[in-house]
């Protein structure tokens, strides 16, 4: 068989959480919470599955859910979306990028994709029979070069992939952003697509600039988010994705013959859960305090950190520790001083290297102190 993905391995995520496993190390490095969820969606949850909400939900999603995300919606952002049309629940928001793809990349489409990227992103494109024309952030800030974007677009290019607040560097996109992103998209008629999963988790007084906020560009794009990353249950794999109904009219027809539907009992207890707003609007203040009291710990080490104003990743330089490779300086980090985190270069396609490390501080405040007490060694 001809591999569609001959140069993919095993995740640098699944490679390092199996290396904390097998070291015993305190694992920093996949994005998910060491604490558990709140005890009220748990029972919301439960309280579906008693009451037999236990069969296949509508392909859609249920509507409850859809409404309950229409609202919230518009109380954040002042976008009106029809819950009817142009909302779809998914099984993770990795599954919602990946749908959105699929129902818009032809064979030789070419997707400008930001690196660092989410690993999930150029195996999408590739997958799908694109192209992924890459641009980097601009080191140290991660900011868009947005003359060089300009320099990679043909008549082949069909989509530009975002992501903010952004994974891994924690860097969010502007106004001035968004009004060059306009005008590409207006100029070239491109298709867009926001990975917007760390919505909630934006900090220093910044905001966030959603798509959603922005009608000439939402009429020309898919919109992605993560209940997993929200609400502390990664494990779910629950998230949506908003489109305009032309848009996702397309984009059903590709969900209902990849899944068709999602978990129904956690669909109830997601729309119930919901319906008080302080439940995700707390998440900023939340963590804020988290990742100002990990710098607070990492002050005493020899790490710099670099700026984050979004998302749950610290990124941290090395260069007055080792000359070592990102991923060489990760490994000997979590064998010998027992915490694991992941080398930036993992997420270039190229393996480009600034000797720069991600740290994910959506922890126990005592796992961070045990990790930065470990660190303060290295």
């Amino acid at each position: 068989m001809i591999s569609k993905l001959p140069h993919v391995g095993t995740t640098i995520f699944t490679v390092m959480s199996a290396l904390a496993a097998e070291h015993k190390a305190i694992n920093l490095s996949q994005g998910f919470p060491d604490f558990d969820c709140d005890e009220t969606l748990k029972e919301l949850v439960y309280a579906a599955m008693q009451q037999g909400h236990n069969q296949y939900a509508p392909m859609a999603g249920i509507p409850s859910l859809r409404e309950a995300i229409a609202e919230k919606v518009y109380n954040a952002y002042r976008q009106t979306v029809n819950p009817g049309t142009e909302i779809t629940i998914t099984p993770g928001g990795t599954y919602a990028i990946f749908t959105a793809i699929a129902t818009c990349i032809q064979p030789g489409d070419e997707v400008i994709i930001f690196e660092p990227a989410y690993d999930s992103y150029i195996p999408n494109v590739l997958v799908n029979g694109g192209v992924p024309v890459l641009v980097p952030l601009t080191f140290p800030e991660y900011r868009i070069n947005w003359e060089l974007v300009r320099s990679k677009i043909t008549a082949r290019t069909r989509m530009i992939m975002l992501n903010t607040p952004h994974n891994p560097t924690g860097s969010i996109l502007t106004e001035t952003d968004i009004r060059e992103l306009e005008r590409l998209v207006a100029a070239h008629n491109l298709l867009v697509l926001s990975d917007e999963v760390y919505e909630h988790l934006v900090y220093d007084g910044r905001q966030h600039h959603s798509i959603l906020k922005y009608p000439n560009l939402f009429r020309n794009s898919f919109v992605t988010f993560s209940f997993g990353k929200v609400f502390h249950v990664t494990g779910w794999k629950m998230g949506y994705c908003i489109a305009p109904a032309h848009l996702m009219q397309e984009y059903r027809k590709v969900h209902q013959y990849l899944c068709f539907s999602v978990n129904t009992p956690m669909q109830y207890g997601l729309a119930r859960f919901l319906e008080t707003p302080s439940h995700y609007l707390l998440l900023p203040a939340f963590y804020h305090e988290k990742r100002d009291y990990f710098l607070q710990l990492m002050a005493g080490t020899r790490f710099t950190p670099l700026p984050c104003h979004g998302s749950y990743f610290q990124l941290m330089r090395y260069d007055q520790i080792s000359d070592e490779s990102d991923k060489d300086f990760t490994i000997r980090m979590t064998k010998e001083f027992g915490v694991a985190s992941i080398p930036v270069s993992a997420f270039y396609q190229n393996g480009h290297d600034d000797h720069v490390i991600r740290f994910c501080f959506a922890k126990r405040n005592e796992t961070l102190e045990q990790a930065a007490e470990r660190l303060t060694g290295v």
